[in-house]
């Protein structure tokens, strides 16, 4: 079970809001903790459970620990059928967050239960610290775009190639996966509803859209070098901090795979269209000198605008199939994946 090995992952939220579990699961980090007392917050429920909650302890909270903290985990009927979805988050937060000094939330504690393979993880509440959460409505401009692409150039670079922290089989590509729950029948259902009335018409074919995503599925299980990707870098995974500095959340699609994939998919999603298309080249340059920065050999040029064209193929797929997202957000999502594709005719870029 890994580094809580000895604390059972709880099964559901009322006993991860426990003091007695709280206790156990904070103590490999917090020795001596005594958590004597729990206020619950908001939660927010859909396949897996966000609760908010603030600690109490005996002798007071540890020091390098905030007494407002965030689990998630499945706990609803739901959730416990998708618990395996889950799995890769939790490892990434219990695995790879500290080893690649990613900026994401601070975690305290992440566990799978080896039998039922769900997994919970705490993170400190940085809400309660300032923190505005995005999303697709959110005004995210491009040298705010060029900071959240830092942090992912440090992702990739910190696991680039053979480094040794990105090669566990849990990272292995699984891009392909997806198709056998989600593809044409859903991609269709949003293009010809309202939801994909901004999709520019060259592109608003379901057909070609999943035939392009199958093809780059292929293309980039066999990418090399590979590296470790968040897997759905779209603006609403990130959050600013109380000074406006990004970071990255909501990790379940972790994997191997090409650097672009977060890359196109990231800039197209983030900014407007009319910002995307002002910006788009000086971005990549922008990701392809950090990777420079941090002692990566950066791909050609013709290499990586080719590169970004797929990653807005990638992105383009998960919003087709995306329906259980706030269908204004998701209207938004599409349009701006739909345009770029148009743009820079990104089917052919899997061709």
């Amino acid at each position: 079970m890994g580094q809580d090995a000895a604390v059972a992952v709880p099964d559901t939220i009322d006993d991860a809001l426990s003091p007695a579990w709280l206790t156990a699961a904070l103590a490999a980090r917090f020795p001596g903790i005594r958590v004597t007392g729990v206020t619950p917050g908001p939660v927010v429920s859909r396949v897996s459970t966000n609760a908010r909650f603030q600690i109490e302890c005996a002798g007071g909270v540890p020091d390098g620990l905030s007494p407002y903290l965030c689990v998630k985990g499945y706990f609803t009927d739901a959730g416990r059928i998708s618990r395996q979805a889950g799995e890769p988050e939790v490892r990434f937060y219990r695995d790879l967050a500290g080893p690649t000094g990613v900026r994401t939330l601070r975690c305290v504690y992440a566990d799978v239960d080896p039998a039922t393979h769900h997994g919970v993880v705490i993170t400190e509440d940085v809400a309660v610290a300032g923190a505005t959460f995005l999303d697709a409505r959110s005004e995210y401009l491009p040298h705010q775009v060029a900071e959240s692409l830092d942090v992912l150039a440090h992702l990739h670079a910190a696991t680039w190639g053979d480094a040794p922290i990105g090669q566990a089989a849990w990272l292995e590509p699984r891009m392909a996966s997806v198709l056998a729950g989600r593809g044409i029948t859903e991609v269709r259902a949003n293009f010809e509803g309202p939801i994909g009335a901004g999709v520019p018409v060259e592109v608003r074919d379901a057909e070609r859209l999943v035939a392009a995503y199958r093809s780059l599925a292929a293309v980039v299980a066999s990418a090399r070098p590979a590296t470790v990707l968040h897997g759905d870098a779209h603006v609403g995974n990130v959050f600013l901090d109380a000074h406006g500095t990004p970071s990255f959340v909501d990790w379940q699609l972790v994997q191997r795979g090409a650097w672009y994939v977060d890359v196109g998919y990231h800039i197209a999603s983030a900014l407007t269209v009319d910002d995307r298309r002002a910006a788009e080249r000086e971005l990549l340059e922008h990701y392809l000198d950090r990777l420079g920065v941090a002692g990566v050999e950066r791909p050609p040029w013709d290499e990586a605008w080719r590169g970004m064209r797929r990653g807005i193929v990638y992105g383009f797929f998960l919003w087709g199939i995306t329906q259980k997202v706030d269908p204004a957000i998701t209207s938004v999502l599409l349009e701006r994946l739909g345009t770029a594709a148009a743009d820079h005719d990104a089917f052919a870029s899997v061709a």
